[in-house]
């Protein structure tokens, strides 16, 4: 049985002994997407730290649609914020690399969308002096679905190890408002969620996660086939290992 408030504890402390031994005068910076994932990782920052050493950074590109909700969060917890748009940072890359010989398609676009944010939330560390939180979760470095370099990045990571499912219980343990944490998450291409792409809910990944239990075959092997696939991304590089005589 997951405890979510003696978890939701241990992470406190573990944010709080980290930046003891990292950073006693740093921030945390956090990515608000209005996303549960970014929106619980900063309140375990506050409840950590304390608002005024939270930053929200808020990255659109373009106009956002659901932009109202990232203020809405960054407003409850009471942190600052800022707005840094990307439209035209990506869209002058693009169209250098179509220059360069290379048709920019959509993979490329959405990776390079999440690569430009960490590279600005990076920006803003080493300007104000703070550390960059990862907002990744277990469910989904699983089955890929992050970005190397990316999103998965980061000096910190306070859920990756938490499932989708634990995610959202540490979130309401936290008081955090309903639409905060059950926020449906779209992949910002095809307007799909992520359980329409993946082809299985992430109850049924959780699930399996935790105790490997997947009733239907094809959706199993689906499972499996992209965790295997996408263990580069949540792995140390591979380094050639030079031999030395002793």
């Amino acid at each position: 049985m997951f405890d979510a408030k003696k978890i939701k504890d241990e992470i406190v402390k573990w944010i709080r002994n980290y930046f003891d031994e990292n950073g006693k005068d740093l921030c945390a910076i956090v990515g608000i997407s209005g996303g549960k994932d970014s929106t619980v990782t900063a309140a375990l920052c506050v409840e950590a730290l304390g608002p005024e050493r939270v930053l929200g950074v808020l990255l659109p590109e373009g106009l956002q649609k659901d932009i109202g909700v990232s203020f809405e969060v960054v407003k409850h917890l009471g942190i600052k914020h800022s707005v840094i748009n990307i439209k035209d940072s990506a869209a002058m890359l693009s169209v250098s690399i179509n220059d360069g010989g290379f048709l920019v398609n959509n993979l490329a676009r959405a990776n390079t969308l999440a690569r430009i944010r960490m590279t600005t939330l990076y920006a803003v560390s080493a300007i104000v002096g703070g550390l960059v939180a990862n907002t990744c979760n277990l469910s989904e470095d699983w089955v890929g679905y992050s970005t190397k370099f990316g999103d998965s990045a980061g000096d910190f990571s306070p859920l990756s190890r938490l499932t989708v499912t634990e995610v959202k219980a540490i979130g309401r343990e936290l008081g955090l408002p309903q639409q905060f944490i059950d926020k449906v998450p779209e992949d910002g291409l095809s307007g799909l969620s992520d359980e329409d792409n993946l082809g299985f809910t992430y109850d049924t990944l959780d699930r399996y996660i935790r105790e490997g239990v997947c009733e239907d075959a094809a959706v199993k092997e689906r499972i499996d086939r992209r965790h295997k696939n996408n263990l580069h991304k949540i792995k140390a590089m591979p380094c050639f290992e030079l031999e030395t005589n002793s």
